[in-house]
């Protein structure tokens, strides 16, 4: 036990631990435990039901047992006497095959037999509402062309500094704040890291933002499409391929094309060829396919991607190279599972590079405006019952992710497809009462 989190506690002023583990949905769950249970709780977990949140498990299943990592301890900033760990959920002794966090650790584990560190750093986007959820909570926010206004931005400096101070006290290292290209909604960019310290923070930003919004009498909310006219939520992840010490940058290439090496081109291609089949997991949500297939929003352009291709420093194709050191891909909307988009990325991107797939032709064209002329480039799922079939059948998904893994996710997903299907909306009513 290499922290002992007793002792930390007594030294940071720590009252209480929130030990934490993230379900398939992307839910948080969490118990709180007093600081003189902490040492118990370290060394056995901290017991939960499965079948309570969404795994596949069964009332009848034993208890699992939550394990903090102790590392990855973060202190809460406006809340300092709480202490949130990222933890493990193990059964009958053994990990959860399917829990995300343990997918993702299981797919570095693999990339770190292949010689591979994968470091990831995510943008992600987010609206700021009413605390119904239903308008945007900056009525004065109108322009037509929003993104960068100042205006807007300042109107919500003192939510947005609190928000970036936490970070820097966190040793985050953020680097900028904006305005983003849908009105009420923003961006906070923080510093690259090692994947699953990114997915940790990933999971924490998001809970973090809602709380600070909520102190603020608002509502944040990264859903994809909130709102019917405007832009959508995205979830961009950058991502560069190290060697096994992670102090050697194995995707720059300054003899390359673009600068990028061989290896970035295979990691390429490895995303172009299961883009398809792991969109169910980048876009998980049934709303998720009012983002990647939406019309032209208000700003002109709704800069999420409905077609399989790459390119340079173009942000109208779902990868980007924006530089000589990373990639971008820009598939991924606000609902994704911050240990699901890791995992599912780099298994994609690493099968690539051990099959040296060649990514094909670099498209440098507007694909809003020309994308017509790009003649057997995949499309995107249309919705997310194609999405979960696709996933289904995607072989790279079953290996890579684990077939217990993949079997549970597509049960789930199913569950929830069959939910929505079952509702029955006013559109229905309104297109179906007179025929």
């Amino acid at each position: 036990m290499a922290v002992d989190l007793a002792k930390v506690a007594k030294e940071k002023g720590i009252r209480y631990f929130l030990i934490s583990f993230t379900d398939l949905f992307g839910v948080v769950r969490s118990k709180l435990v007093p600081a003189a249970a902490i040492k118990e709780m370290q060394k056995d977990g901290a017991g939960f039901a499965g079948f309570a949140a969404h795994l596949d498990l069964t009332p009848a299943d034993s208890d699992m047992f939550a394990l903090p990592d102790a590392d990855a301890l973060i202190q809460l900033p406006w809340k300092p006497e709480v202490g949130w760990l990222p933890a493990d959920i193990y059964l009958n002794g053994a990990p959860v095959e399917h829990a995300p966090r343990v997918v993702l650790q299981n797919v570095l584990g693999q990339a770190k037999k292949q010689g591979y560190t994968v470091k990831t750093g995510v943008e992600c986007e987010y609206f700021i509402l009413t605390p119904q959820g239903t308008e945007l909570a900056d009525g004065a926010d109108t322009q037509a062309k929003p993104c960068y206004d100042q205006s807007a931005l300042m109107r919500r400096y003192d939510m947005i500094s609190e928000i970036c101070d936490y970070m820097l006290q966190l040793g985050w290292n953020p680097y900028q704040n904006d305005h983003e290209d849908a009105n009420g909604q923003f961006e906070m960019n923080w510093d690259y890291t090692d994947a699953l310290e990114t997915a940790d923070r990933h999971t924490f930003f998001k809970y973090m933002v809602r709380t600070v919004a909520e102190n603020y009498g608002f509502r944040a909310t990264f859903m994809p499409k909130p709102m019917q006219s405007l832009t959508g939520n995205g979830c961009h992840v950058h991502v560069s391929v190290w060697d096994k010490t992670g102090k050697k940058n194995l995707m720059e290439d300054k003899k390359g094309e673009l600068g990028l090496s061989p290896l970035a081109y295979n990691f390429i291609g490895g995303l172009l060829k299961n883009a398809e089949g792991m969109t169910a997991i980048t876009n998980p949500v049934v709303n998720s396919y009012k983002r990647i297939n939406a019309p032209r929003t208000t700003s002109g352009a709704t800069w999420s991607p409905n077609t399989v291709t790459y390119s340079g420093n173009n942000r109208t194709h779902m990868i980007r190279i924006p530089d000589t050191n990373r990639i971008e891909i820009r598939l991924a909307d606000g609902a994704v599972n911050p240990y699901l988009l890791q995992a599912s990325m780099i298994a994609a991107g690493l099968w690539g590079v051990e099959n040296k797939v060649d990514p094909g032709k670099r498209y440098d064209i507007d694909m809003y405006a020309e994308g017509h002329k790009v003649k057997n480039a995949p499309k995107l799922p249309l919705n997310m019952l194609d999405a979960i079939r696709l996933f289904e059948k995607n072989a790279v998904a079953k290996q890579a992710l684990g077939a217990e893994f993949h079997a549970a996710y597509v049960k789930l997903k199913m569950q929830e497809w069959d939910s929505f299907m079952h509702h029955f909306s006013d559109w229905e009513r309104n297109n179906a009462l007179d025929v």
